[in-house]
């Protein structure tokens, strides 16, 4: 294939999948080889639930970030009583606004590889906390809810979150039993507990080496103290936390590096098993690292990491 060709062929998945690219599940050049195959390894509709009721508070003041998942999956089942793992994605956005190219890529991906996957779609600005941490609550235990639905094992759903995401993400890691909505009938029914967790790029500090915006959007201008320290989820890694995957560059100037490696620190700390990958440069928000081979096979590494759970 030549270079003009290759170009043309990732630009064609650039808009397939609707974001800022998609890098390969083993190298770009498995998904030019066999495209049909891999595109039926996904079943070929997604399902939307909205998470709360019409007319709910918990709908958010923004009507483009009602809350919502959108399941993808996959169409590998080799019969009804197979269940699956799954992993809820949360996109990054500085809690302002919501990446597509952190969601649905991720979600076929994981799809293809025979993973349930649900893009969540949260609360943003000006909901702050609790609102975004009780939508990823109420998607992990609706998917709980579900499970025979979607043919999910419960006991192996996970959770990937990305910049701002990824703080969502990791506080429902550590902390799944933080905040009860009152108005999640699900709550001591269904837990939200991930059985692992998978952050890119991910805010974890909501002091040092935070990112300004998504703490201001998450707690205010003029933030509490306490929930600073409560939502520094480098500190609330414990012994029971999930094993963790977590990706970052060297060089990142929206989200320091040192988030990623105070949380793995913090999982080497507590015997917790952890894969830290930092690559030594690529701006924040690379996604899947689309059309730079020093960063694309980062997804190559998660699938590897992923292995007991895919197909």
């Amino acid at each position: 294939m030549s270079d003009i060709q290759r170009k043309a062929f990732l630009k064609k998945l650039s808009l397939l999948f609707g974001g800022a690219g998609i890098s390969s599940w083993a190298g770009w050049k498995d998904l030019q080889a066999e495209p049909t195959e891999k595109e039926n390894r996904v079943a070929p509709e997604t399902e939307v639930t909205y998470l709360w009721e019409d007319g709910s508070e918990n709908n958010g003041s923004n009507p483009d970030y009602r809350p919502k998942i959108e399941v993808y999956q996959p169409n590998l089942r080799s019969d009804d009583n197979e269940r699956l793992p799954a992993v809820l994605i949360c996109p990054g956005g500085g809690y302002h606004v919501q990446a597509l190219h952190e969601g649905r890529p991720f979600a076929r991906l994981l799809a293809m590889h025979g993973i349930v996957s649900a893009v969540l779609t949260y609360r943003v600005h000006p909901d702050g906390y609790p609102g975004p941490y009780a939508d990823a609550c109420r998607a992990m235990r609706i998917l709980r809810r579900d499970a025979d639905q979607y043919q999910i094992d419960p006991e192996r759903i996970g959770i990937m979150g990305f910049s701002a995401g990824g703080h969502l993400a990791s506080t429902v890691a550590t902390q799944p039993d933080l905040y009860e909505e009152p108005e999640d009938d699900l709550v001591g029914t269904y837990s939200a507990e991930a059985q692992r967790v998978i952050l890119g790029y991910p805010v974890i500090s909501m002091g040092k080496y935070t990112h300004e915006g998504s703490l201001h959007a998450l707690l205010g201008e003029n933030p509490d103290p306490e929930m600073q320290e409560q939502l520094s989820n480098h500190k609330q890694v414990t012994e029971e936390s999930p094993p963790a995957f977590l990706f970052h560059t060297a060089d990142d100037s929206g989200v320091p590096v040192q988030n990623s490696m105070l949380y793995a620190q913090a999982c080497v700390d507590h015997d917790v098993p952890v894969d830290l990958h930092v690559f030594s440069n690529g701006p924040h928000g690379v996604g899947m690292g689309l059309g730079d081979p020093k960063l694309e096979i980062w997804t190559d590494n998660l699938m590897a990491w992923l292995s007991d759970w895919t197909v």
